[in-house]
This record gives structure tokens, C-alpha cells and sequence, in this order.
């Protein structure tokens, strides 16, 4: 059985919600793609149309995550003063090393998702995908952040191999990795999207070269799973066959 944390079942109704994200979008894109293409082209947005409401609801998003407060996950926390609980006697070489190990994963990861966004981008100026192709694709990595978190990350599996989303270096690039391919439709919707998440992106990383102390189980008490208050990482284990880790 689950057990139903505040954060898990906040978690179960976002994916919910982008789950009906994707649907309501896909059905347009397939019926009716050619007016996806003409509003998504259009320099300045109708004040009252579906694709307003979606920016809003990516942009409210992506601001919320510059001001993590309380109410946020455990995993956007970590470089919250308040959230640290220093570890007594940890070895600062092991987080030296914990750190070069990380940053050398996540330039990979980051690798890996530039070059494969490069081929969007490629088939974008060859005009084999148009803007709502590169649109769907968003709304498409929209619903995958949450997969990701709750049911199976490659990044996290192949790359990253961190025990969970709570203690990833990585987490906050969700919002990049989403709207990376909006840098390839070149008006206000959808650069004001890139760049917000861009901006995102790097506070996150002025967190982590300030404070990597916090991003680290084994310096920061709060991280290690025996006082994980979230346990976001349930269904992803019991899919994996691995039982809830106690520390």
C-alpha cells in the first residue's frame, strides 16, 4: 500500500492534471492542427483563447519554482536554509568528490538533451515539423516531467544514478528540458517560455555551487529517507521491485 503523504497525493493530482493537459491538446492537434499553427505563429496572443490559458498555466508554474516556499517538495527545498539539518562530522573531501561526480553527470545529461532537441531543431529549419509539432512535443515533456518523477526516469537510471528525486542534481531542469523546444518558434510565447525556464535553470544552479552541502544526504540530515516526509519515490521502487528505503 502507498502511504498517502500530502506531497504524494499532490504529486498523483498533477500528473492528473497534465495527463488532461495532454489529452485536451492532442485532440486539437488532431483535429485541428492547422489553427494550433496559425495561433502559435501569431506575434501577440488573442487576450481570451485556449493557448493564453496554457501559457499562463506554464508561466504560474515556472514562477512558482523561483519562490519555493514551504508548501513546495522536498526535493526543491534543499537550498532552503531553513530545510538544512548539517550532518555532524561529514568528510568534506567525500563531498568534493560527491560534487565533481554530479556536475560531470549533469553536464552528460545536459549533453544528451541539447543533441537531442538539435535534431528537432534541424527538422524545424528543414520544415519537415512545423510550430505545432514542436508544440505538441512541449506539452508531450510536460507530462513526461511527472512520469519521471513518480514512475521511471532514464536520466536518473542511466545517467544520474541518484537513490531519489529528492536528493537529484538535476531536479529543477524539468522546465528547461520542457521548453527547450519553444527556442525553435521565434515569437513571444514561446521565447517569454524558454527564457523563463532558462532563468529558473540558473537559480537553481547559483543554489547549488553556493550551498552543495544542502543538495547532499550525507551532509544534510533532511535528505536521508528515514526523515523523507514526501515519499514521492513509492510507486518507482515498488516498479523496480526495490523496497522504501529507512536511511
Amino acid at each position: 500500500m502507498l502511504q498517502k503523504t500530502r506531497m504524494m497525493k499532490l504529486y498523483l493530482f498533477r500528473l492528473a492534471f497534465r495527463i488532461l493537459v495532454f489529452l485536451v491538446v492532442l485532440f486539437f492537434y488532431l483535429t485541428d492542427k492547422e489553427h494550433i499553427q496559425t495561433l502559435i505563429t501569431t506575434q501577440f496572443l488573442p487576450w481570451i483563447s485556449p493557448l493564453r490559458i496554457v501559457w499562463l498555466v506554464f508561466m504560474v508554474i515556472m514562477i512558482s519554482h523561483l519562490f519555493p516556499g514551504e508548501m513546495r517538495s522536498m526535493a526543491l527545498r534543499k537550498e532552503d536554509v531553513k530545510f538544512f539539518r548539517p550532518e555532524k562530522n561529514y568528510s568534506h573531501y567525500e563531498l568534493l568528490k560527491f560534487i565533481q561526480k554530479q556536475n560531470v553527470r549533469a553536464w552528460y545529461v545536459m549533453l544528451i538533451w541539447l543533441s537531442i532537441n538539435a535534431v528537432f531543431g534541424i527538422l524545424r529549419l528543414c520544415n519537415v515539423i512545423d510550430a505545432a509539432d514542436l508544440f505538441m512535443l512541449t506539452v508531450f515533456f510536460f507530462l513526461c516531467d511527472y512520469i519521471c518523477i513518480l514512475f521511471f526516469c532514464p536520466f536518473q537510471t542511466f545517467v544520474m544514478k541518484n537513490r531519489c528525486c529528492v536528493n537529484c542534481r538535476i531536479y529543477d531542469w524539468g522546465h528547461f528540458m520542457m521548453f527547450t523546444p519553444m527556442l525553435f518558434i521565434p515569437n513571444f510565447f514561446s521565447w517569454s517560455l524558454f527564457f523563463t525556464s532558462v532563468v529558473v535553470l540558473i537559480r537553481w544552479e547559483i543554489g547549488y555551487a553556493k550551498h552543495p552541502e544542502r543538495f547532499w544526504f550525507k551532509s544534510n540530515k533532511t535528505l536521508q529517507c528515514a526523515n523523507c516526509q514526501d515519499k514521492t519515490c513509492q510507486i518507482k521502487r515498488k516498479l523496480q521491485g526495490k523496497p522504501l528505503k529507512s536511511n
